[in-house]
């Protein structure tokens, strides 16, 4: 177990350096809130230690509480996003000696923990890799919030390799079994299990998620004007909040621009298509003839391998994320061009399903048969229902730690300043199976 628990410190190491780094700036930026719809950088930062000590300290390792007083500040039920620059958050450098201090003693912990433990919580280091996890989360929560603020030179750029246009626009999927959700991988949350079999008709699934400029095709086609394309309501929401192109997109002398991170600059129409919601993904589906591929054939086409009869944790393969198969760990702040990584396809051949930008799916987030929440009922379980659609693959600023091919997220069909993208499907015709 030595070199597991060399690899949870690394990981460790590496999610405490990355918050540190997005929130390395002045006191301003960090306890303003620079949306309703996003928490101040300062309370994600504290967060993130208060609930490593909740899971490892007290849970896990049944230590006295450092500071039970501030539990409820940092308690994401208890206090909507909204609200939370009224309570008495730590001040930036009080945060950083709050979750430094937490941090020594999770590595005293880890040193001295049995990861062969029968208990749940530190069999294959769990605990650990719940708050590895939950802290990436939030470092992509903190660029979300970050682009939001649109100040320019906080957050680094970086390479990417460049696109390739050769290959179809379509896979197929032929009709069948295949095991959906997993009982294996160690790390996995409670949403993605138990592992189960689907049986799905045949389809077709985009190769590529949708680009800049396909989606600025429907956009000069009249597609946010037109309510065939919208459901009920996704065109009110539109109408409503006069929507016309994804959200940091602006029209100056007949050419397109976004804002990225406080800079304005052309949009580049080989990238996949960002900071769009569910109901515009949806509608752009309809406009093109197709529609948003279900859960179900998500996960399909992004691991599963029929030659072999078993999904595959990562769509290449069993290997671990690196720069040649996919983009994520903000190697960028933005989405790679389209067709970046041929050699991170699928075993249908669909590419970039795993990094560039979180995809909606068609499906609202639910439990799988014989769900049964762990650790604690409100990292999932209070969330089912006909309220948040399914988002699956991770985006740019996912981290390779927190992506898998059965890795859910979820969000409301209105959230756009998420780093979300979306891919199309349609079924089969008879003729073509």
């Amino acid at each position: 177990m030595t070199d597991l628990k060399e690899r949870i410190a690394a990981q460790l190491t590496a999610v405490r350096d990355r918050s540190l780094g997005y929130t390395a700036a002045e006191d301003d930026l960090l306890v303003r809130q620079h949306s309703p719809l996003m928490s101040p950088l300062v309370w994600d930062l504290a967060h993130v230690g208060n609930y490593e000590e909740l899971w490892v300290l007290r849970a896990a390792a049944g230590i006295t509480p450092l500071r039970p007083e501030i539990d409820d500040i940092y308690d994401a039920f208890k206090t909507p996003r909204r609200d939370r620059p009224t309570l008495p958050f730590l001040r930036p450098a009080e945060a950083r000696d709050y979750i430094g201090g937490v941090r020594g003693r999770v590595l005293d912990v880890l040193d001295a923990v049995d990861l062969a433990d029968p208990d749940p919580l530190r069999r294959d280091g769990f605990v650990f890799g719940l708050v590895i996890q939950h802290e990436h989360q939030h470092d992509e929560t903190m660029l979300a919030t970050l682009q939001l603020a649109g100040r320019p030179g906080v957050v680094r750029d970086g390479d990417l390799p460049p696109g390739l246009s050769a290959g179809p626009e379509e896979v197929y999927v032929p009709a069948g079994e295949f095991l959906m959700g997993t009982d294996s991988l160690p790390w996995a949350y409670d949403n993605e299990r138990p592992a189960h079999r689907v049986d799905l008709p045949a389809y077709w699934i985009d190769r590529l998620p949708v680009g800049n400029a396909a989606y600025a095709a429907f956009i000069e086609d009249g597609g946010y004007h037109d309510a065939r394309w919208w459901t009920p309501e996704g065109w009110r929401w539109r109408q409503e909040n006069g929507v016309f192109a994804p959200l940091f997109w602006t029209k100056d002398g007949g050419a397109w621009w976004r804002t990225r991170f406080g800079r304005p600059e052309p949009v580049p129409m080989d990238e996949p298509v960002q900071h769009v919601c569910w109901y515009e993904a949806d509608a752009y589906a309809r406009w093109a003839g197709k529609r948003l591929p279900t859960e179900a054939e998500w996960e399909k086409v992004c691991g599963w391998d029929a030659a072999a009869g078993r999904a595959r944790p990562y769509p290449w393969g069993e290997q671990d994320p690196t720069p040649e198969l996919a983009n994520l760990g903000h190697r960028a702040a933005r989405p790679a061009p389209l067709g970046a990584y041929p050699g991170g396809a699928s075993p249908y051949g669909a590419e970039q399903m795993v990094g560039d930008v979180w995809e909606w799916t068609a499906t609202w987030f639910d439990g799988y048969p014989g769900f049964r929440a762990f650790p604690y009922r409100e990292y999932s379980e209070v969330f089912f229902g006909k309220e948040y659609r399914v988002l699956r693959g991770g985006s740019w600023a996912a981290d390779p730690a927190a992506v898998r091919t059965t890795f859910r997220n979820w969000d409301y069909p209105i959230r756009r300043q998420i780093f979300t993208g979306f891919r199309c499907a349609r079924t089969a015709t008879p003729e073509e199976r």
